[in-house]
């Protein structure tokens, strides 16, 4: 893989992490404020909902994180290894855990009038999509694994074929 790509990744993958940084420091202590005092109907979920989205940055810093290390593998060219899989299953948890929380934010909205039932089987869709997204990994991670196989092989015949030459 060419310098120019892995560059470009890392400079994508810089700025979220620092956004998502920004989001910890600013805006999650927004979100746990209640300004005026009111409360209103879904007061009783300002702390669940506050905990989730913290909880779902930190897995997508972790995804991000993750996705670094990769791209510094693949930039030595070391990518095809089983050291690849640490990374991977990491990204897999992480995914899996920000789909429960998606899911948890659901089951939190769902009793009562306050939140329209659409609204919760949009949330719960959400919660799919983002499985969905730790599905596709967990292929990708099928795919890593055959072709480590098929390298270590490929090394077993080359090194056949030296002994015979």
């Amino acid at each position: 893989m060419g310098n120019l790509p892995v560059w470009g990744l890392r400079a994508v993958l810089a700025m979220l992490l620092a956004g998502s940084v920004g989001v910890q420091a600013v805006m999650v202590p927004l979100l746990a404020a209640d300004p005026d005092g009111s409360g209103g109907e879904l007061a009783h979920l300002r702390v669940p909902f506050v905990a989730i989205v913290l909880l779902g940055i930190v897995a997508a810093q972790t995804v991000l994180v993750c996705v670094w290390r990769l791209v510094t593998m693949v930039r030595r060219g070391a990518v095809f290894s089983h050291r690849a899989f640490r990374y991977v299953h990491v990204v897999i948890g992480a995914v899996v855990a920000a789909a429960l929380l998606v899911f948890t934010l659901g089951v939190l909205l769902a009793p009562g009038e306050a939140v329209a039932p659409g609204v919760v089987l949009l949330v719960g869709g959400a919660g799919v999509a983002v499985l969905g997204v730790a599905l596709v990994v967990l292929v990708l991670r099928m795919l890593l694994a055959q072709a480590v196989a098929r390298d270590a092989e490929a090394a077993r015949m080359r090194a056949e074929l030296e002994e015979v030459i």
